[in-house]
């Protein structure tokens, strides 16, 4: 579950065709993207900004802010200022999540053209392909190798690499490096969309987000929602992990059943206790998961997110041991730059170790259910609030369990503690 040589399969969603995806284990080369249709003209970027409009085009990133809306912010903003950037965030800080990665290594010529277009949209001459992960630069590098200097339109891109962590991704944190400093966020606002790389606006959008462009500028947004639901059209990748079982990174058509996920993964619904959903984001949800579908608002409903589609399935392991792995990693990455974050994530994570050791009293859980609450929004970036919905969840879906550990009657903590510095970490990919 935790090594370094984790290995793992891609997968479609049994008759529905990828768009993201691909068969081949070879990383698509320029001659294979253009058999696709890859690097079409783009005659109106009006048009093709209708038409992600149209399709409802989310965000994959974790937040699902609506693409259009971020388009049309940043090319006002850009028009204003005498242009704009545009970065492809591929850093993914996320442990749980790699299709990011996957598209960068295996598929860097969707992910260009997505870029090509939204810059063309924006009017942005200048862009960035925002990583930490070596092999995802190396894809990145080697098809901007591959391309004639008129393939992008005008657009100079290149691939700016940082040190991994888990803030590294937030779009503040992006700008912040790219301006030449650590990759930390910074207090909002500005937000990038106003002032952003080099104090030009700035289109921070997601790899997966930015790689469905193409495939809206050659079908349109009326293909595009004949997979998904209304408010969550489209496909999405999903990473899953856990349940004692190899990682797969699939697509999937928005709107499917949790069990048939678990079904196609081969993973019984009578073993499963609960989830991490959303990366560790979202927090855990218990077995009330199996009634629900993936898409947001079904998500939103069930008072958790499918974020960047990460979804961790928790079987054996005990969700209070899994709550204080997830907070002790939270611990260990904030950037120490808040001091309600640095200490209030330092403070959670000791309780909920001490309530997986069966060490903690009745009045530290109530301080854990207060913290989740009262800390919530203070930090710069999403790290505290991630931290609280961790402790809100754990104590919300899982108050047996809590109660369990409190009179020190967990056996299977008794027995062996899970413990793990990042919890269902996926590593690395194959085709």
């Amino acid at each position: 579950m935790e090594g370094t040589d984790t290995v793992y399969r891609t997968a479609a969603w049994p008759g529905s065709p990828p768009r993201l995806l691909r068969e081949s284990r070879e990383p698509e080369d320029i001659a294979a993207y253009r058999e696709q249709g890859g690097y079409r003209p783009l005659a109106d970027a009006d048009t093709l900004l209708h038409e992600i409009e149209s399709a409802g085009l989310l965000g994959r990133g974790g937040a699902a802010f609506p693409l259009g809306v971020k388009l049309r912010a940043v090319r006002r903003n850009g028009r204003a200022a005498g242009g704009a950037v545009v970065v492809a965030n591929g850093e993914e800080g996320e442990p749980t999540s790699i299709k990011d990665r996957w598209l960068l290594r295996n598929r860097p010529h969707l992910v260009l053209d997505g870029l090509r277009l939204a810059a063309t949209i924006v009017g942005a001459k200048r862009g960035y392909v925002y990583v930490s992960d070596p092999d995802a630069a190396r894809g990145a590098e080697a098809a901007l190798a591959e391309l004639g200097s008129d393939t992008l339109g005008g657009v100079g891109i290149s691939v700016w690499t940082v040190p991994p962590g888990y803030v590294a991704g937030e779009e503040t944190a992006a700008v912040r490096a790219i301006n030449g400093g650590p990759a930390k966020p910074t207090d909002k606002p500005p937000r990038p969309y106003e002032v952003g790389v080099r104090g030009r606006p700035t289109l921070v959008s997601n790899v997966e987000t930015l790689a469905n462009l193409p495939y809206l500028q050659q079908r349109g947004s009326s293909a595009f929602r004949t997979q998904g639901t209304p408010s969550s059209p489209g496909t999405f990748l999903a990473t899953v992990a856990g349940a004692n079982r190899p990682p797969v990174l699939y697509e999937l058509p928005h709107g499917l059943r949790f069990t048939e996920l678990l079904a196609l993964h081969g993973v019984s619904s009578e073993q499963v206790r609960g989830t991490l959903m959303g990366g560790y984001f979202a927090g855990l949800l218990n077995r009330t998961v199996l009634d629900t579908t993936l898409d947001h608002e079904t998500m939103r409903r069930a008072g958790s997110g499918l974020g960047c589609g990460a979804i961790s399935v928790i079987t054996d392991d005990c969700p209070v041991a899994v709550a204080a792995s997830v907070l002790t990693y939270f611990d260990r990455e904030n950037a120490g730059q808040c001091g309600s974050c640095f200490n209030g994530t330092a403070a959670m994570a000791a309780v909920a170790s001490a309530l997986r050791d069966c060490a903690a009293t009745p009045e530290d859980v109530d301080r854990l259910r207060r913290w989740s609450v009262v800390l919530r929004g203070r930090g710069a970036c999403a790290t505290l609030d991630a931290a609280t919905n961790v402790a809100g969840t754990l104590l919300g879906q899982f108050p047996d369990e809590v109660a369990r550990h409190l009179s020190g009657d967990c056996r299977q903590c008794s027995a062996g503690a899970f413990r793990a510095e990042r919890p269902y970490q996926a590593t690395a990919v194959i085709a």
